[in-house]
């Protein structure tokens, strides 16, 4: 078995949310021209986005490709620059449980609202949980990242 297939999963998943998001931009624009608007396409693009971004955090965290400013950490000798990382390993790890925090806080105040899109009822509590369960595991990426460059 893949070590690496729940990874794997939710970068399939991003991707394809991504390319609905596209698709779905680009019909909406034909038909708008065409005479035909595809009602509640904005509603389907801000739904693929929201699972596209928080894949894209998760991959770009586990395959520890965020944009790194190489400006100051490229002139640092080898002790502060060890140092550097991890205090920002540390600090993004606070930073996503923070979001996380606030994404629970929010979801819990508002989870007997039955919120949902306008006109294609599209339920946001999926994309509520699938946005936390994301931001958690970044999280706890990041606290192993820098764990792991301790030592």
């Amino acid at each position: 078995m893949n070590d690496h297939l729940p990874l794997r999963a939710v970068g399939i998943l991003g991707g394809a949310a991504l390319m609905i998001a596209m698709a779905t931009d680009l019909l909406s624009v034909i038909g708008r021209h065409v005479g035909m608007p595809l009602l509640g396409s904005i509603e389907i693009v801000r739904a693929a986005v929201v699972l596209s971004a928080a894949a894209g955090i998760v991959v770009a965290t586990a395959a520890g490709t965020h944009a790194v400013v190489h400006l100051l950490i490229d002139r640092l000798g080898p002790g502060p620059r060890a140092w550097l990382v991890r205090f920002n390993r540390l600090a993004s790890a606070l930073f996503m449980l923070s979001l996380a925090v606030g994404s629970v806080w929010i979801s819990a105040d508002l989870w007997n609202g039955s919120e949902e899109s306008e006109l294609l009822g599209i339920p946001f509590a999926p994309l509520r949980i699938f946005m936390i369960l994301c931001v958690l595991g970044t999280a706890g990426m990041f606290a192993v990242q820098a764990a792991r460059s301790r030592r």
